[in-house]
C-alpha cells in the first residue's frame, strides 16, 4: 500500500504540522515493507547516521520519534518502537510547547558517556514557541532487555519571534572533547551554543551565538563538521514540506571556529546573507535538506531527505558522498570516479566478463576468473545523480538490460549506447566498502544467481536479499593486458599446450581431455586485441593456427568447468 501526499504553500519549517501530522497516520497505515535508498517512503529531517554494534540507525520528525535500522546503508527497516510511546510525551514540554501534540521534528544522536543522547525538537504552529529536550539510552537495539529511553528534559526553549527558534538541533563534538549544538529556523536565525559533554545539557555559563540568518530570514536544519583545521556549517534555506514544490537547498560557510563567524568562498558572512550553494534541486532529487555526517571506513556518508519527483514528492532517505577541494567540501552522489575498473563479487571473487570476449554486440555478462583481459575491464561515466555508464574496454559496448526487462532473472549483454534507463546504473556505496549496482529502469539489483560461484553464470536482475552475491567490489585497474607479467604456468599445462614457443602461421595444438565438450579459444595480441576466436566440440588435441605475426600473446582456453590462461610466444 503507498499513499501519496502533496501540501501546498508551506511557508516556512513552522508549518511542518498538517503535513507531518497526516505522514505519521500514513506511516502507522502501511505494513512493513522492504526499504532500499531507491524506495525508502517518509524519510523526514533524518538524524545524523548513527552506528549501534553491526547496525546503523536514523531518526526522522513523526509522533514518538520514528527509528528505522540497516546493517548495511542500504536497505532500511523500520523501528518496531518509537522513542516515546506514540500519544505521549514528557509532562514538562507542556509547559514549555503548549498546545504540542506528539509529533516531534527533526531528530538528532549522538553516543557520548556510554549513552546514546538523542536531542528532538518540540513546537507549535506558527510561532516560535518551541523546545529541544534530550533523553538517552545505553543502546538503540530495540531488542535488548537493556532498551529504555530516559528523558533528561529541555536543553533550551524559545517563546519570542526574534528568538533562535529552538528547533532543528544537531550535536558536534570538537576534536579537544567539547561539544556544540547548533540549532535554530527562520525568526532569529541559526545558533551555537556549547554544550556540558558530562550532561547532555547547555553548560554553565554558555550563551548562544547567532553565526547565520535572522530577521525572519529562511534559514533552518544546520549541521557543523570540521575538516583540518576548518569547521563547515551547513544549514538549509528556502521552503521544505511542499513535495516537489519544495524549494530547499543547502548552504555552506567555514570557520576556524565552532561558534563562527562562518564565511562563504566570496567571504560573505552568514549572518548577512552569505552561503554558498552545496547541493540544490536535481533531477528526481528536490528539496534535499537536513544534512548529516557519517564517516565510515574511510567514506563519508552524507545522510539527508529529498522529495522524489519520479514518485509524487514523497520525502525520502538519500545518502550521498562528501569530499574536499581547495578548502572546501563538496557533495555529489557519485561514488566512483570516472575511469577504468575491474567489477567483483564479494561472493564469488569472480569479476564482471564480456562472456567470449569478442565485444560483439549481444554478448552476454557473466562472472569469471580474473586473468586481466580487456573484456573484464568495465569504463565508468558518470551521467548525473549517482548513474552510470559502464561500458566494457573491449569494443566499446555498454552494459545494457536485455529489452529493458525488470522482472527477476533477466540478463545483462553489451549493447550500443543508447542513453536510456536501461544502460543505466546507479551505485550506492555500502559501509564495508562495497556496493551495490541497479538499472534506473527497475528496482532489482545486479546479482549472480543463487550464489554461484561458477565461471560464466550469467549476471541478472534479482530481488534485493542482502546476499554478497549482490555486492561488488569496484577497484580501478589498467587498460593494456599484462601480457609480460603472466606467472609461469605449471609443467602439466605447458605439456598440453604446444609447441610454445610456436612458428608463425603454424599450428598449436591444446590438449583438451574428454571430448564432447565445447572449448573456446582466444588469442590476444600484447594490447589487448582480440586477434583469434573460437569455440567448438572438443576432441582429444584441438589444433589452433598461431598469428601470423612474431610476439607475444595471451591464450585463453575456456570450457565449463575452467578457464587457463598463460603466455604464448610466436616466432
Amino acid at each position: 500500500m503507498t499513499f501519496f501526499l502533496t501540501i501546498q504553500n508551506l511557508p516556512d519549517m513552522k508549518n511542518r504540522i498538517p503535513y507531518l501530522l497526516v505522514w505519521g497516520m500514513l506511516l502507522c497505515m502501511q505494513p512493513e515493507q522492504v526499504k532500499a535508498l531507491g524506495g525508502a517512503y517518509q524519510s523526514h529531517d533524518p538524524s545524523t547516521l548513527i552506528k549501534d554494534g553491526s547496525k546503523y540507525w536514523m531518526f526522522t520528525t513523526g509522533n514518538g520519534i520514528y527509528a528505522a535500522y540497516s546493517t548495511n546503508l542500504f536497505h532500511w527497516t523500520s523501528g518496531s518502537k518509537t522513542v516515546f510511546p506514540i500519544g505521549t510525551w514528557p509532562s514538562w514540554i507542556n509547559s514549555y510547547v503548549p498546545g504540542f501534540n506528539g509529533t516531534f521534528w527533526a531528530p538528532d544522536c549522538i553516543y557520548m558517556n556510554g549513552k546514546y543522547y538523542l536531542y528532538y525538537s518540540c513546537s507549535t504552529f506558527g510561532s516560535s514557541v518551541s523546545a529541544i529536550g534530550v533523553a538517552t539510552s545505553p543502546t538503540l537495539d530495540q531488542n535488548s532487555s537493556a532498551y529504555v529511553w530516559t528523558d533528561l528534559g529541555r536543553v533550551v526553549s524559545s517563546s519570542a519571534a526574534s528568538d533562535i527558534n529552538a528547533i532543528d538541533p544537531a550535536i558536534f563534538r570538537n576534536s579537544d572533547g567539547k561539544v556544540y549544538m547548533s540549532y535554530g529556523s527562520w525568526h532569529g536565525g541559526i545558533g551555537v551554543v556549547e554544550l556540558d559533554a558530562a550532561t547532555g545539557k547547555v553548560k554553565s555559563g554558555a550563551s548562544v551565538t547567532r553565526v547565520a540568518g535572522g530577521n525572519g530570514a529562511d534559514w533552518e536544519a544546520p549541521c557543523i563538521v570540521k575538516n583540518g583545521s576548518y569547521y563547515y556549517l551547513f544549514a538549509n534555506r528556502g521552503t521544505c514540506c511542499n513535495g516537489t514544490s519544495s524549494s530547499y537547498y543547502v548552504v555552506m560557510g567555514r570557520s576556524t571556529s565552532p561558534t563562527g563567524p562562518y564565511t562563504d568562498k566570496n567571504g560573505t558572512d552568514m549572518k548577512n546573507g552569505g552561503g554558498s550553494v552545496a547541493l540544490g534541486a536535481s533531477g528526481r532529487y528536490i528539496g534535499p535538506g537536513h544534512f548529516g555526517l557519517l564517516t565510515e571506513n574511510g567514506s563519508n556518508f552524507v545522510s539527508m531527505h529529498y522529495y522524489d519527483g519520479n514518485d509524487n514528492g514523497n520525502p525520502k532517505l538519500d545518502i550521498a558522498n562528501m569530499g574536499f577541494s581547495g578548502g572546501w567540501p563538496f557533495i555529489t552522489r557519485d561514488w566512483i570516479a570516472a575511469g577504468l575498473y575491474r567489477i567483483t563479487n564479494k561472493n564469488s571473487n569472480m569479476v564482471w566478463d564480456a562472456w567470449g570476449c569478442t565485444g560483439a554486440s549481444g554478448q552476454g555478462i557473466a562472472q569469471g576468473a580474473w586473468n586481466n583481459l580487456s573484456c573484464q575491464k568495465w569504463n565508468f561515466t558518470p551521467v548525473g545523480n549517482g548513474y552510470y555508464r559502464i561500458a566494457n574496454s573491449l569494443g566499446g559496448l555498454s552494459a545494457d538490460v536485455i529489452n529493458c526487462g525488470t522482472g527477476a532473472g533477466t540478463q545483462m549483454q553489451l549493447y550500443a549506447w543508447l542513453n536510456n534507463n536501461c544502460q543505466k546504473f546507479k551505485i550506492e556505496k555500502l559501509g564495508d566498502g562495497s556496493h551495490i549496482l541497479t538499472p534506473a529502469s527497475g528496482a532489482r539489483i545486479v546479482s549472480v544467481a543463487g550464489s554461484s560461484t561458477t565461471a560464466g553464470t550469467r549476471l541478472s536482475l534479482q530481488d534485493y536479499s542482502d546476499c554478497n552475491c549482490q555486492k561488488w567490489l569496484i577497484a580501478t585497474t589498467t587498460a593494456r593486458e599484462a601480457v609480460n607479467d603472466l606467472p609461469l604456468v605449471t609443467e602439466e599445462i605447458r605439456k598440453g599446450i604446444y609447441p610454445n614457443p610456436v612458428h608463425k602461421g603454424k599450428l598449436l595444438h591444446i590438449s583438451a581431455g574428454a571430448t564432447g565438450k565445447y572449448i573456446t579459444t582466444y588469442i590476444f595480441a600484447g594490447d589487448g586485441k582480440l586477434v583469434y576466436a573460437n569455440r567448438q566440440l572438443s576432441s582429444n588435441v584441438i589444433q589452433v593456427p598461431a598469428p601470423q605475426t612474431a610476439g607475444v600473446y595471451m591464450l585463453r582456453v575456456m570450457s565449463d568447468e575452467k578457464v587457463i590462461t598463460q603466455k604464448l610466444v610466436v616466432e
